[in-house]
C-alpha cells in the first residue's frame, strides 16, 4: 500500500510520501512515488501517485513522451501546454483513465485493479500554487484554505493529526515536520507503509525545482522526531485530568 501527503501553506507546497509498495513475511519492496517535472522555467509539477504501479508507470512514461514531443506537435497538450495547474490536473487525470480502460478488461480476467489516486501540485507563472487531487475516475478536487492538505492511500491514520494542526500559516520546514509526523503516525499502525520517505518542499513563487529530501527509516532526524513526539504525547497524556470514577 502507500501514503502521500500533501500540505499547502502561505509560503508553498510540501509533498512526501513513503516507498513501500509490498509488505509480506519475506517479501516487501520498495518505489517512488514522488516525481517532478519542470517543463520550462515558467512552470513546475510535483506529482504523487498511489495504487497500481504499472498505471503509474506507464502515467508518467507517457507525460515525459508527450513533453519530448510537444516541440514538434504544436498542437498536442503535455504539461508544456496547460495554462493552469487545475488543466495539467485534468490532462493527467485523462492520461490515467485512458491507460485504465486500455489494460481494464485484461485485468478483470485476473481480479486486478490498474486504479491509481494522484496529487498534482505546483505552479504557473502568473498564477498562484495550486493542489489537487485526482481520482481514477479521472476527475478532481482541490485542496482549500480550511482542509489545506489532500492524502492519497492509506490516509485514515495520519489525518487526526493534519487536522488537529495543519494550518495555512505553517513555514514550509514546520509543514514538511507535520507530514513527517503524520507519515510515522501510518507506519506504527500500518506495516504496508513504510521508509524510505521522500519529500519534496516547493516555495511559492519561485518556479525552481522544489528541495528534494529522502529520510532513511535509521535517519538520526527521524529518530528523533519520532522519539520527541511519542514523549510528548506521553507526558501531555500524563496530565490529563483523571477520570471522574464515580461522578
Amino acid at each position: 500500500m502507500t501514503y502521500c501527503v500533501a500540505l499547502w501553506v502561505d509560503e508553498g507546497i510540501v509533498f512526501a510520501s513513503d516507498t513501500r509498495t509490498n509488505a509480506g513475511v519475506d517479501y516487501v519492496t520498495s518505489y517512488r512515488k514522488l516525481h517532478v517535472f519542470r517543463p520550462a522555467d515558467d512552470r513546475v509539477f510535483v506529482i504523487l501517485a498511489a495504487g497500481s504501479l504499472a498505471t503509474t508507470r506507464e502515467l508518467i512514461d507517457q507525460i515525459g513522451r508527450d513533453l519530448s514531443d510537444a516541440p514538434n506537435s504544436p498542437n498536442g497538450e503535455s504539461l508544456l501546454t496547460v495554462r493552469y495547474v487545475f488543466e495539467a490536473a485534468s490532462y493527467v487525470g485523462r492520461i490515467s483513465r485512458q491507460i485504465q480502460e486500455k489494460h481494464g478488461p485484461a485485468l478483470a480476467r485476473t481480479g486486478a485493479s490498474g486504479g491509481v489516486s494522484l496529487i498534482v501540485g505546483g505552479q504557473i507563472a502568473g498564477r498562484e500554487p495550486e493542489l489537487l487531487m485526482i481520482y481514477p475516475q479521472g476527475n478532481y478536487i482541490g485542496a482549500s484554505v480550511e482542509t489545506p492538505y489532500l492524502q492519497l492511500g492509506e490516509a485514515k491514520y495520519g489525518k487526526p493529526i493534519l487536522d488537529r494542526l495543519a494550518r495555512r500559516s505553517h513555514s514550509l520546514p514546520e509543514a514538511a515536520r507535520l507530514a513527517l509526523v503524520s507519515l510515522d503516525a501510518t507506519v506504527r499502525s500500518n506495516v504496508t507503509v513504510g521508509a524510505p520517505f521522500d519529500f519534496a518542499l516547493y516555495r511559492g513563487g519561485s518556479l525552481q525545482l522544489p528541495e528534494s529530501v529522502r529520510i532513511e527509516q535509521d535517519s538520526p532526524y527521524y529518530q528523533r522526531t519520532r522519539d520527541y513526539w511519542q514523549a510528548g504525547i506521553s507526558e501531555i497524556f500524563g496530565r490529563l485530568e483523571p477520570f471522574p470514577i464515580g461522578v
